[in-house]
């Protein structure tokens, strides 16, 4: 078994509770269903959210999908000039067999635009 790290991304449409909420729930169980994991595969997710994205924590979609007991983290993203706005990431930390390059990275809606090389 090897500890692996997954990315993601999501682009929200606007930043309202629900909305963030429901979209990172999307992201969290795609890359979940992707990969092939379920919450015991888990060693813990980092969220980040970009300096516009204030009305909730993204782990709180994580928590109500079931996942409280996985070690969850929000942080602020960099406020970089010209960086595409209202952007949830994720960074997965988790114990699989598949080897790096088997390993799906999950890019959706706008957020595409931010890793052209490892979004489906």
């Amino acid at each position: 078994m090897a500890v692996r790290a997954i990315r993601g991304a999501i682009q929200l449409e606007s930043d309202e509770r629900e909305h963030l909420l429901k979209s990172t729930a999307e992201l969290v169980t795609k890359v979940l269903h992707e990969n092939s994991l379920d919450a015991a595969d888990l060693i813990s997710i980092w969220f980040t959210a970009t300096p516009d994205v204030v009305s909730e924590f993204p782990a709180l979609a994580a928590r109500e999908l079931g996942l409280g007991e996985v070690p969850l983290m929000c942080s602020v993203e960099m406020d970089v000039a010209g960086a595409m706005p209202r952007v949830i990431r994720l960074m997965m930390h988790v114990e699989t067999k598949k080897q790096r390059s088997e390993i799906s990275h999950i890019y959706l809606r706008g957020a595409q635009a931010l890793r052209t090389d490892l979004a489906q």
